[in-house]
């Protein structure tokens, strides 16, 4: 039986394992290791993505054991559990890839199913490839039980001939092959030397750009979203994760006390100054969903209008996560933030301390660094994540602009209702000066799932087209995608969004000044398009790909499959 001092960190646990008549329960328990004193500690589910698909998650089994073992060292009982991963990387291009989003929801259903069922006090969660991070954080929100997010940490770059690469330099090679620029031996050799080990992609994209939301929002121990995988202060960090849980069991302290309109603010900021993915604003809305916080895509305008981009870092700039973390990760750039106004510091966090408390005692980056800008010297003065409205766009679309493509495009469409004929036509070299690449029907229902687009823009760039053509899409965009585009465009294709009646020739005209996206054809000739337009068929009659079809909502509102208000 449990001891009346510690019901209060037991709420849970308790109703599966005290009493005479749960003795079935601790009977199986024991057989997973459990014995009589465990019965009366706090039980803390670990949610490990451990996988052998993909590098980013191939070392993750380790990094539970030490949050395991950090639990078990503060007096809780751990309790190790696993859900699934999939690879954008292996995956991108392909039919599989629409399966990417839809993970997100399969891990948090999963988090959400396992410590519901299993009566778990508390949560640690460790997150490796991109869509694990926010389904582990939309479990989290759910469950609003005590809990922690460690991210798996970032990958170590490869090297081929004095320069360092990452997994976007195979996909850009792959376009510089198609254009002959390199031979099929470079290719190899760039192929062979991309990604040495375990870790999530090196530079500023999704999986990097989400793990520092996360920590900004107050989530993640300091520091978490700036290690590398195989290092000594990741498996640190996972130990403090597990111990920090307990304090936070003791202190009542949930993630709706944390996880405060506010505190998404702080997201968005951080996810602005390190020039970071467009899949953030997907995943941030989806997580605010969870956590009944009114976050839309007009607060990324709001918020962007004040902050700048300040980092350096890849795709569109030059420096990998690793160099980042060997110059302080991005405490000092929130500590820069906050010194100026720009972050909440009253936001409480998951060390039971403030932001402000958090920062406090952080040391400034080094003088001579250049990888992150000063405020007198921004990369950009306002946010690249650029909310674009339009007669294309009457819900919104999300651009990335950085400046270096310019801030306004103008051309003729080139329609494709496919990826993988858009990509087949850009290494084809079909696509020419002046073209805006349309891909349609890749939205969430008419996917159905959402894909990326990494490999028709790294086709783009490779060709040397970069600021040559512009690419739109109701689909989305890999967080190593630079150059002109714009993605999430809403309402997308598949429910008669304006993209759906765009005929070869039409000119539309991306303006990053004015926040629009439009098509230049008079309003009669688009309405008689979309009187004829007819939804075609669905891709999927069954299974998961059917199921989320059918449940998702807007990109606009975060494509979650859980809002039925």
């Amino acid at each position: 039986m449990a001891h009346s001092d510690d019901r209060n960190t037991r709420s849970f646990s308790s109703l599966v394992v005290d009493g005479m008549e749960r003795a079935p329960s601790r009977a199986m328990l024991h057989a997973v290791g459990f014995k009589n004193e465990d019965f009366k500690k706090p039980q803390i589910g670990i949610a490990s993505t451990w996988s052998m698909v993909t590098p980013c998650n191939m070392h993750i089994n380790k990094l539970a054991d030490a949050a395991g073992a950090g639990v078990d060292q503060a007096n809780g009982k751990a309790v190790i559990f696993n859900t699934i991963t999939i690879s954008d990387g292996i995956s991108m291009g392909t039919e599989g890839m629409k399966y990417s989003l839809v993970s997100r929801e399969v891990i948090a259903d999963s988090i959400e199913t396992v410590v519901g069922c299993q009566g778990f006090d508390g949560v640690v969660a460790i997150g490796g490839c991109d869509k694990n991070m926010p389904g582990c954080m939309i479990a989290i929100s759910r469950l609003n039980r005590p809990a922690i997010f460690v991210y798996g940490g970032t990958i170590m770059p490869g090297c081929h001939k004095d320069k360092k690469l990452d997994v976007v330099s195979v996909f850009e090679a792959v376009g510089a092959r198609a254009n002959n620029q390199i031979d099929d031996a470079e290719l190899a050799a760039i192929e062979a030397k991309a990604i040495p080990g375990a870790g999530s992609c090196g530079g500023m994209y999704t999986a990097n750009t989400m793990a520092s939301a996360i920590e900004a929002l107050g989530m993640s121990l300091p520091n978490s979203s700036a290690q590398a995988a195989i290092s000594n202060d990741k498996r640190l960090d996972c130990e403090r994760a597990g111990a920090a849980v307990l304090e936070l069991l003791k202190n009542d302290i949930k993630p709706s006390d944390i996880m405060t309109k506010a505190a998404f603010e702080n997201a968005i900021t951080i996810v602005i100054a390190l020039g970071g993915s467009t899949n953030a604003v997907l995943h941030i809305l989806a997580m605010a969903n969870a956590a009944k916080v009114d976050i839309s895509l007009d607060d990324f305008t709001r918020i962007g209008q004040r902050v700048p981009v300040l980092a350096d870092l890849k795709p569109s700039g030059r420096y990998l996560m690793t160099e980042l973390i060997e110059i302080g990760g991005i405490q000092p750039l929130m500590k820069i933030l906050l010194d100026n106004g720009l972050l909440h510091g009253d936001c409480m966090t998951v060390t039971g301390k403030t932001l402000a408390e958090n920062l406090a005692n952080v040391k400034p980056y080094p003088v001579e660094q250049d990888i992150i800008h000063s405020l007198q010297n921004p990369i950009k003065k306002d946010s690249h994540l650029v909310v674009l409205y339009g007669n294309l766009a009457p819900d919104g679309g999300v651009a990335k602009i950085t400046g270096k493509e310019g801030l306004r495009f103008v051309g003729a469409a080139k329609v494709f209702d496919a990826e993988e004929q858009a990509l087949q036509s850009i290494l084809n070299g079909d696509i020419v000066k002046g073209d805006v690449i349309v891909i349609r029907y890749e939205g969430p229902k008419g996917g159905p799932g959402m894909r990326e687009m990494l490999s028709p823009t790294s086709a783009i760039m490779g060709k040397g087209l970069g600021k040559e053509v512009a690419l739109i899409t109701d689909g989305r965009f890999s967080g190593g995608t630079h150059g002109f585009v714009v993605g999430h465009i809403t309402p997308e294709a598949y429910v008669g969004g304006p993209l759906a009646i765009i005929e070869n020739g039409d000119i539309i005209t991306i303006d990053a000044e004015t926040n629009e996206l439009k098509l230049d054809v008079n309003e009669h000739e688009i309405a008689r398009r979309l009187a004829s337009w007819k939804q075609p068929a669905p891709r999927y009659t069954r299974g998961v790909l059917a199921k989320y079809a059918k449940l998702v909502n807007s990109a606009s509102q975060g494509a979650v499959t859980d809002n039925f208000d």
